[in-house]
């Protein structure tokens, strides 16, 4: 078991990976066409998907992988290219128009599942997040260690549920034009962030390249 200096560095460090605050723009665009109610539905289930991949992660994240024959550099390769595809489409301006038609013909399925993908994973619980659980459960041994790892993991999670809860009051406030402006903009950040993904994997898959 760590001091609490150590499990504080542990869930600021985690927090900043996670950067739910700077996918408010993104949650913006995936529910502004819903209802409030809708809203909150896939805030929860957002939310709850971020617990349960990082629990999972963090209890058997690694032997998982393994089992599967699968690295951390391919799995973080996998959603750089996931991430990438959503830039395309948030430059191009046509990624609200997809997610509202989803919205309107499939109802609240459809929702739920694009609270998991891509708001859960890779953008919220993604390769580095996992990773850096998968990390950070091996600095230290015994039942309490995996305690505190998991509040911290289930604090995490609320954070995300409160940033869904702020994002219409940020929606008020930006408008259609400014949300359809900082939406390009966060394609292109996001399209940085994808290539930071697939060039990171590709070193860990290929060393002689680093």
């Amino acid at each position: 078991m760590l001091d609490f200096t150590e499990y504080t560095k542990i869930f600021i460090s985690l927090f900043a990976i996670l950067d739910p605050i700077g996918i408010i723009p993104v949650i913006i665009l995936f529910t502004s066409s819903m209802t409030a109610p809708k809203r909150a539905k896939v805030g929860r289930v957002a939310s709850l998907a971020v617990c349960a991949i990082l629990l999972v992660a963090l209890l058997i994240g690694q032997p998982l992988l393994a089992f599967f024959g699968i690295s951390i550099s391919s799995f973080r390769v996998a959603g750089g290219i996931l991430l990438m595809l959503m830039a395309f489409k948030m430059l191009n301006g046509n990624l609200y128009t997809s997610v509202e038609a989803d919205n309107d013909g499939a109802g609240g399925e459809t929702s739920s599942i694009h609270a998991i993908v891509p708001l859960s994973i890779p953008l919220l619980a993604g390769p580095g997040s996992i990773s850096a659980v998968i990390l950070e459960a091996h600095k230290a041994h015994g039942i309490e260690h995996y305690l505190i790892m998991s509040l911290e993991i289930m604090l995490l999670s609320v954070t995300v549920w409160l940033t869904f809860l702020i994002a219409p009051w940020v929606a008020q406030r930006l408008g259609k034009i400014g949300i359809d402006v900082f939406t390009r903009l966060m394609g292109l950040v996001l399209a940085a962030i994808s290539v930071e993904f697939i060039a990171g994997g590709i070193r860990g898959l290929f060393p002689p390249l680093g």
